[in-house]
Protein backbone atom coordinates (compact mmCIF):
# COMPACT_ATOMS: atom_id res chain seq x y z
CA UNK A 1 0.00 0.00 0.00
CA UNK A 2 1.28 3.55 -0.68
CA UNK A 3 3.32 4.99 2.24
CA UNK A 4 0.12 8.33 2.32
CA UNK A 5 -2.17 5.82 3.47
CA UNK A 6 -1.99 5.21 7.49
CA UNK A 7 -5.41 3.91 7.81
CA UNK A 8 -7.79 1.69 6.46
CA UNK A 9 -11.96 2.06 6.35
CA UNK A 10 -13.40 -1.59 5.14
CA UNK A 11 -17.01 -1.06 3.89
CA UNK A 12 -19.15 -3.59 3.76
CA UNK A 13 -22.02 -4.84 1.41
CA UNK A 14 -24.25 -3.94 4.13
CA UNK A 15 -22.86 -0.43 5.53
CA UNK A 16 -22.16 0.38 1.90
CA UNK A 17 -25.87 -0.04 0.75
CA UNK A 18 -26.69 1.81 4.17
CA UNK A 19 -24.59 4.37 3.26
CA UNK A 20 -25.73 4.80 -0.63
CA UNK A 21 -29.69 4.55 1.19
CA UNK A 22 -28.28 7.36 3.38
CA UNK A 23 -27.20 9.32 0.39
CA UNK A 24 -30.38 9.37 -1.15
CA UNK A 25 -32.01 10.41 2.06
CA UNK A 26 -30.04 13.47 2.34
CA UNK A 27 -30.65 14.34 -1.23
CA UNK A 28 -34.73 14.04 -1.34
CA UNK A 29 -35.67 18.31 -0.66
CA UNK A 30 -32.59 18.89 -2.78
CA UNK A 31 -34.16 18.41 -6.13
CA UNK A 32 -35.85 17.82 -8.52
CA UNK A 33 -33.50 15.83 -11.09
CA UNK A 34 -34.26 15.02 -14.48
CA UNK A 35 -30.69 12.65 -14.39
CA UNK A 36 -27.98 11.23 -12.54
CA UNK A 37 -24.88 10.92 -13.75
CA UNK A 38 -22.70 7.90 -12.35
CA UNK A 39 -18.32 8.58 -12.17
CA UNK A 40 -17.57 4.97 -13.20
CA UNK A 41 -16.51 2.68 -11.84
CA UNK A 42 -17.04 3.46 -8.14
CA UNK A 43 -20.17 5.56 -8.78
CA UNK A 44 -22.17 3.50 -10.47
CA UNK A 45 -23.18 1.36 -7.03
CA UNK A 46 -24.31 4.38 -5.50
CA UNK A 47 -25.99 6.04 -8.33
CA UNK A 48 -28.18 2.68 -8.78
CA UNK A 49 -29.54 3.31 -5.05
CA UNK A 50 -29.66 6.59 -4.80
CA UNK A 51 -31.74 6.89 -8.40
CA UNK A 52 -34.23 3.97 -7.20
CA UNK A 53 -34.95 5.75 -3.94
CA UNK A 54 -35.71 9.10 -5.60
CA UNK A 55 -37.09 7.55 -8.63
CA UNK A 56 -34.63 8.44 -11.45
CA UNK A 57 -35.04 6.89 -14.68
CA UNK A 58 -32.46 8.63 -16.30
CA UNK A 59 -28.66 7.30 -15.08
CA UNK A 60 -26.00 8.45 -18.02
CA UNK A 61 -22.51 7.72 -17.20
CA UNK A 62 -18.99 9.61 -17.27
CA UNK A 63 -15.39 7.20 -17.39
CA UNK A 64 -12.78 8.92 -15.11
CA UNK A 65 -9.76 7.13 -14.35
CA UNK A 66 -7.36 8.16 -11.46
CA UNK A 67 -6.46 5.07 -9.60
CA UNK A 68 -4.92 1.62 -9.92
CA UNK A 69 -5.69 -0.63 -7.12
CA UNK A 70 -4.26 1.71 -4.41
CA UNK A 71 -2.34 4.21 -6.21
CA UNK A 72 -3.29 7.81 -7.66
CA UNK A 73 -2.05 8.18 -11.03
CA UNK A 74 -3.20 10.29 -13.88
CA UNK A 75 -6.36 11.23 -14.76
CA UNK A 76 -7.96 10.29 -17.67
CA UNK A 77 -11.28 11.43 -18.80
CA UNK A 78 -12.59 8.15 -20.98
CA UNK A 79 -16.09 9.01 -21.75
CA UNK A 80 -17.85 12.59 -21.15
CA UNK A 81 -21.35 12.80 -20.29
CA UNK A 82 -23.52 13.12 -23.36
CA UNK A 83 -25.56 16.16 -24.51
CA UNK A 84 -28.78 15.22 -23.83
CA UNK A 85 -27.83 14.84 -20.23
CA UNK A 86 -25.83 17.73 -20.25
CA UNK A 87 -28.05 20.33 -22.22
CA UNK A 88 -26.87 23.67 -22.57
CA UNK A 89 -27.61 24.64 -18.59
CA UNK A 90 -24.44 22.79 -17.39
CA UNK A 91 -26.24 20.63 -15.48
CA UNK A 92 -28.97 22.75 -13.69
CA UNK A 93 -30.80 20.03 -12.68
CA UNK A 94 -28.66 16.63 -13.17
CA UNK A 95 -27.37 14.76 -9.70
CA UNK A 96 -23.54 13.93 -10.01
CA UNK A 97 -22.80 10.81 -8.14
CA UNK A 98 -19.64 8.94 -6.88
CA UNK A 99 -18.48 6.71 -4.09
CA UNK A 100 -16.24 8.93 -2.90
CA UNK A 101 -14.06 12.50 -3.19
CA UNK A 102 -10.48 11.79 -2.60
CA UNK A 103 -7.89 14.85 -3.80
CA UNK A 104 -10.90 16.52 -5.99
CA UNK A 105 -9.25 15.58 -9.19
CA UNK A 106 -11.83 14.29 -10.55
CA UNK A 107 -14.60 16.16 -8.78
CA UNK A 108 -12.83 19.15 -10.71
CA UNK A 109 -12.51 17.24 -14.08
CA UNK A 110 -16.60 16.80 -14.01
CA UNK A 111 -17.44 19.57 -12.44
CA UNK A 112 -15.84 21.70 -15.42
CA UNK A 113 -18.51 19.14 -17.50
CA UNK A 114 -21.70 20.03 -15.94
CA UNK A 115 -20.74 23.08 -13.66
CA UNK A 116 -24.49 23.42 -12.35
CA UNK A 117 -25.19 20.08 -11.33
CA UNK A 118 -25.51 19.27 -7.81
CA UNK A 119 -22.29 16.38 -6.59
CA UNK A 120 -22.82 13.83 -4.26
CA UNK A 121 -20.54 11.27 -2.81
CA UNK A 122 -21.10 8.58 0.24
CA UNK A 123 -17.82 9.44 1.64
CA UNK A 124 -15.18 12.44 1.53
CA UNK A 125 -12.00 13.34 2.27
CA UNK A 126 -10.99 16.77 3.07
CA UNK A 127 -8.55 17.33 0.38
CA UNK A 128 -11.89 16.67 -2.00
CA UNK A 129 -14.63 17.90 0.44
CA UNK A 130 -15.01 21.06 -0.92
CA UNK A 131 -15.90 20.40 -4.16
CA UNK A 132 -19.26 18.41 -3.18
CA UNK A 133 -22.22 19.21 -2.03
CA UNK A 134 -23.74 16.71 -0.42
CA UNK A 135 -21.70 13.38 1.11
CA UNK A 136 -22.72 10.76 3.92
CA UNK A 137 -19.71 10.25 6.19
CA UNK A 138 -16.19 12.21 6.04
CA UNK A 139 -13.11 10.49 6.38
CA UNK A 140 -9.20 11.24 6.90
CA UNK A 141 -7.14 12.08 4.08
CA UNK A 142 -4.36 9.26 5.13
CA UNK A 143 -7.43 6.61 4.85
CA UNK A 144 -8.07 3.90 2.11
CA UNK A 145 -11.46 3.05 1.99
CA UNK A 146 -11.72 -0.46 0.97
CA UNK A 147 -14.99 -0.66 -0.85
CA UNK A 148 -16.87 -4.13 -1.08
CA UNK A 149 -16.49 -4.69 -4.72
CA UNK A 150 -12.39 -4.59 -3.98
CA UNK A 151 -12.72 -7.05 -1.25
CA UNK A 152 -13.00 -10.51 -0.54
CA UNK A 153 -13.95 -12.70 2.56
CA UNK A 154 -10.73 -13.32 4.55
CA UNK A 155 -9.21 -14.29 7.97
CA UNK A 156 -8.35 -11.50 9.81
CA UNK A 157 -6.07 -11.58 12.70
CA UNK A 158 -6.53 -9.62 15.91
CA UNK A 159 -4.81 -6.23 16.74
CA UNK A 160 -3.03 -8.33 19.15
CA UNK A 161 -1.61 -10.13 16.97
CA UNK A 162 -0.56 -7.30 14.91
CA UNK A 163 -3.58 -6.82 12.27
CA UNK A 164 -3.38 -3.12 11.92
CA UNK A 165 -6.27 -1.26 12.55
Amino acid sequence: MDEKWQKSFPVSWDQFHRDARALAWRLHGEGPFSAVVAITRGGLVPAAVVARELGIRIIETVCVASYDYEKQGELQVLKGVGEAVAGSDGGKHVLIVDDLVDTGATARAVRAMLPHAHFATVYAKPEGRPLVDTFVTEVSQDTWIYLPWDMGLAFTPPIRDGAKV
